[in-house]
Formats: C-alpha cells, sequence, structure tokens
C-alpha cells in the first residue's frame, strides 16, 4: 500500500478502504509514516469529507491502536455520558449518582480540565482524600459493590487518537466533524460501557457554534455508537452562558451536592434529569420517559440519589463529612462583582466566563498548571433575570492579585437590555438512530 496513493485519492475526493485508513492510522502511530503525510491527508479529509463507513473505519483503527477496556464482569448494563465540553457543567456528577441509585451500574472514566472547560477528575479531587486512580479490578469492584464508579484512564486507549489529535491541534484540522466524531467516539467505545448518552453542546462556550453543526457531529457520533453495538443517543444543549450558578472545581461540587437535595439551580437540575432520563431507556430501565423522570424525581426527592453520592465518596477515600457539610469546603479570597446599570441580563459570554475562572486559577493554561481548587466564580444572574445598579452580578473567588482586572473581564462577558428578556432555551434537539 502506498501513503501518497491514499492521499491523492481523498483529495479527488474519493472514499478510502477500511485497509487504507488502517494502514495510515497504524504508520503513524508506530513512526513509520511521517507527520507531512498525515497532515496532508487530514486536509484533504477536512476539504472532500468522509462518510459514516470511512468514520467508523477510523475510529475502529483508532481503538485498535491501543489497549481495550474489559468491562464485562461488571453486572448488568454498564451507561456512560460524554459532553463535548462547556462551562459550569457539572452534570456528571450529579446523573451519576442519580442513574446508580436506581440500580444502573454508572461506570465512567472522566478527564481533567483543559483551558476553560472544566475536568471532573478535578473537581472529585477538592474532596478531600478523594482517590481517582483506581484499577480497573478496583474499578469494577467498586461499580459491582454500588453501581458507580468515577476515575482516571488506567491504560494506554487509542495511542493514535492522542498523537492524530496533536497534529490536527497544529495544521488547522480539527474542526470536521469525521475528524471530531471518531476521536470522542474511539475513546468512548474502547472504555466499554455497553449504552451511551452524548451531550453535545452548542453556543459561545462550546466547540460547536451553531445548531446545524451540533446536529452534524451528533447524528454521526450516534450512528458510529449504534455501528460498534452501543445503544447511543444524543441531546444538543445550549451553552450560551454557563450552566447553573458555579464556574470552579470545589463551587461546582457544592453545587451538585445542593442539586441531588433538590436545592440547586434549575437548569443544572433539568439537564442532569433529561440526560438521567435518556440513560434509563436506552439501558432499557425504563419504556418510557414519563415512567423515567417519575422514578429519578422519585431518587431525588427520597435522598437516595444524595446517598449514592455519599457512598461513592466513601468507597473512593473522601471525607463525606464534606457532602453532608458544604461549608467544610475551603474556598479561595472573594470578591463581589456588583452592577453598573439597571436593566435584565440579555447575555453571558459563557467562553468569557470560562477564561475568567481559568484565570482566577481554577483552570489549567497547560496541563501541568497547578490547579486552585477554591477559585471560581459564583453567578448571581443569570440571562433574563432583571438587575438593578449595585445589585451584586457575581462573586469571584481567588488567590491571585490581579481580581480587580477579572473583575472587569466577568464584568465585560454580561450583555444588558433596558427590555425584559426570555429565559434560553435549554434542550435544543435530541437525535436518536434512525431504526
Amino acid at each position: 500500500m502506498n501513503t501518497y496513493e491514499i492521499i491523492e485519492k481523498k483529495k479527488e475526493g474519493q472514499k478510502l478502504s477500511a485497509e487504507e485508513i488502517k494502514y495510515i492510522v497504524d504508520g503513524y502511530t508506530n513512526g513509520n509514516i511521517p507527520d507531512y503525510q498525515v497532515s496532508a491527508l487530514l486536509m484533504a479529509i477536512c476539504l472532500k469529507g468522509m462518510d459514516v463507513d470511512e468514520t467508523f473505519n477510523l475510529t475502529n483503527s483508532m481503538i485498535e491502536s491501543g489497549n481495550t477496556i474489559d468491562l464485562s464482569k461488571i453486572e448488568g448494563k454498564k451507561v456512560d455520558k460524554h459532553s463535548t465540553g462547556g462551562v459550569g457543567d457539572t452534570t456528571t456528577l450529579v446523573l451519576g449518582p442519580l442513574v446508580a441509585s436506581c440500580g444502573i451500574p454508572f461506570a465512567k472514566m472522566s478527564g481533567r480540565g483543559l483551558g476553560h472547560t472544566g475536568g471532573t477528575l478535578d473537581k472529585l479531587e477538592s474532596i478531600p482524600g478523594l482517590s481517582i486512580d483506581l484499577d480497573i479490578d478496583k474499578f469494577i469492584e467498586n461499580t459491582n459493590k454500588i453501581k458507580i464508579a468515577i476515575c482516571g484512564q488506567t491504560t494506554d486507549v487509542t495511542p493514535a487518537d492522542k498523537k492524530l489529535y496533536a497534529l490536527r491541534d497544529t495544521t488547522a484540522t480539527v474542526n470536521d466533524v469525521s475528524l471530531i466524531s471518531s476521536s470522542i467516539m474511539s475513546k468512548k467505545i474502547a472504555v466499554g460501557a455497553d449504552c451511551l448518552v452524548l451531550d453535545v453542546k452548542v453556543g459561545s462556550g462550546a466547540f460547536m457554534k451553531t445548531v446545524e453543526d451540533a446536529v452534524e457531529l451528533s447524528e454521526m457520533m450516534v450512528n458510529l455508537g449504534e455501528k460498534a453495538g452501543k445503544n447511543t443517543q444524543a441531546v444538543i444543549t445550549n451553552m450560551n452562558q454557563p450552566l447553573g450558578r458555579a464556574v470552579g472545581n470545589s463551587l461546582e461540587v457544592i453545587e451538585a451536592i445542593n442539586t441531588l437535595r433538590g436545592e440547586g439551580p434549575e437548569d443544572l437540575y433539568e439537564l442532569s434529569m433529561e440526560l438521567a432520563e435518556k440513560l434509563l431507556l436506552v439501558s432499557g430501565h425504563s419504556k418510557t420517559e414519563g415512567e423515567a423522570r417519575a422514578i429519578l424525581e422519585e431518587k431525588i426527592a427520597s435522598g437516595e440519589a444524595f446517598n449514592k453520592l455519599k457512598e461513592l465518596v466513601q468507597l473512593q477515600g473522601g471525607d463525606v463529612s464534606y457532602i453532608e457539610d458544604v461549608s467544610k469546603f475551603e474556598l479561595s479570597p472573594k470578591f463581589e462583582l456588583v452592577s453598573e446599570v439597571d436593566g435584565y441580563v440579555k447575555g453571558i459570554d459563557a467562553l468569557g466566563i470560562g477564561e475568567a475562572s481559568k484565570n482566577l486559577g481554577a483552570g489549567r493554561e497547560t496541563k501541568e498548571s497547578e490547579l486552585d481548587l477554591g477559585a471560581g466564580i459564583l453567578l448571581n444572574k443569570k440571562i433574563g433575570d432583571k438587575v438593578s445598579k449595585g445589585e451584586l452580578l457575581a462573586t469571584l473567588y481567588t488567590k491571585k492579585e490581579n481580581a480587580e482586572e477579572i473583575k472587569a473581564e466577568v464584568l465585560k462577558a454580561f450583555e444588558f437590555s433596558n427590555q425584559e428578556v426570555g429565559a434560553d432555551k435549554l434542550i435544543l434537539k435530541v437525535i436518536k438512530h434512525e431504526q
């Protein structure tokens, strides 16, 4: 097989075979094909596209480039949820315990935050003592015992994706539906869940900026999941403002705890319920959305979902007293931001809030950056809220000395109107596999 001919074939818009795709992926992973040739192929893919079959073959080749995780010893249908990344997105810490309290195994391998998006592992580590370093046997044992475990990846999964993504990042070839889909789905399929719900974010704080692009991405990922034998659905959700009111590690954990107690912000509660509802449906636990919603609401009302979070924390070595009393979380010094105008909140730039939170110390510039787990932003106003001059807009938490500069960044993220403004729609569309 010849790399040059494969590049030429895709440049002319022809379909690549499974063997050709595997040849490129294997050759690049083991160092036999140079960066410049793969860069050329990636650009040809961006310009000419790939169909579902090609994308599935690319996904499979990336899975086969490393180890896969065998979760067959976990009893029952294992479910997982993936978010394409947003600001204030704490749904895993709410829906995980919620779904597990229904007796459904929620076996999740999560990542850390980078840039303006937060990572579940960082949030969990704001609970003193909690370990996210579980080996695969412990991960399976914990899931069987309490129906939930959350950890970092414990094996070399999809090394081809890591290498290809680094190359895409430097060659302006990130933004392609097939390349994005195969990157996400290769990792999700490799880690062994049976059913998957995708939370595809769209808006200023998300990678996908338009609903049309989010639909295209969602349909491709759902098709890939189904072709891999995973019952998959996608929910397209609004990220034109942060989800919930908390942005930052300890702040978001506190908000998740309050939500499991039935006292969280309405949008975080609603999205967590929507995603959990879909997980009950794809796993076969519930037959209808109404049945699933009733079960989930009862789990919140009875305290079973909240107690499941306590079980998770305790089993992974965390101090449960922080879950019982959120005032124990140590937050950084606070600075209040007040409104300079009367009116209504018309918009909140989610990306701007995420970047400001990162600058406060809650996020990473690079993978080596050290986090301030007590840093972040607590929003007092969201889109549609009335605000008076001098009224509190947000509270910033930081140990940084440039807090006043960052307050200006946060204020710039708010847009105001003299006219009354309606709240943004949260759930934009649900994508299911066409039978």
